[in-house]
């Protein structure tokens, strides 16, 4: 898939802006074709070298930005050719995916082995232990704590964990 195939998805752009932020989303979205310095990026694109250097470092540690060092033979300065990898942001993004099925599966055990109290008041979340510890009465206000029913967050963990199933082609009844 092309570098601009890849950035006109939206999912894509999002994943992107959550690994550089928004000062390092132009460097990310604007990949040169061939190999560039975070110098030559920082002019092209009117931002700060420190920016474009910590755009270009995630990217990196992400597998999405190779680089190759030169040095100056007359300076001993060193110069970083950049290139990009967007290849593997799919493979990335299933990652993410999974990581995020595992997480999700290990909430959901939480929410379905623990009893909770809630003050309505202050919108504070204990679990029983916590509860009976203050009396079941909020530390904050004072008021009394009611028992609270997390049915409808676990199915909605449930419906959630079945979509990435079915994205991730998980079986259900198998560990992946």
């Amino acid at each position: 898939m092309a570098f601009e195939d890849l950035l006109e998805d939206p999912v894509i752009q999002k994943y992107l802006h959550e690994l550089v932020g928004p000062k390092g989303m132009p460097v990310a979205a604007a990949p040169p074709d061939g190999e560039v310095t975070d110098e030559e990026l920082a002019e092209e694109l009117d931002l700060e070298l420190n920016d474009v250097r910590r755009s270009l470092f995630i990217l990196y540690e992400n597998d999405l930005a190779t680089y190759r060092r030169l040095r100056d033979e007359d300076s001993g300065w060193l110069t970083y050719l950049w290139t990009f990898e967007y290849d593997n942001i799919p493979e990335n993004l299933e990652e993410e995916m999974y990581r995020l099925h595992d997480a999700l599966e290990q909430r959901r055990e939480y929410e379905r082995n623990h009893e909770f109290y809630l003050c309505e008041i202050c919108s504070i979340r204990f679990e029983f232990g916590e509860a009976m510890d203050f009396g079941f009465e909020c530390p904050e206000c004072g008021s009394p704590m009611e028992s609270m029913d997390n049915d409808r967050l676990v199915h909605s963990m449930d419906e959630r964990l079945d979509r990435l199933e079915d994205e991730l082609n998980i079986d259900a009844n198998v560990d992946a």
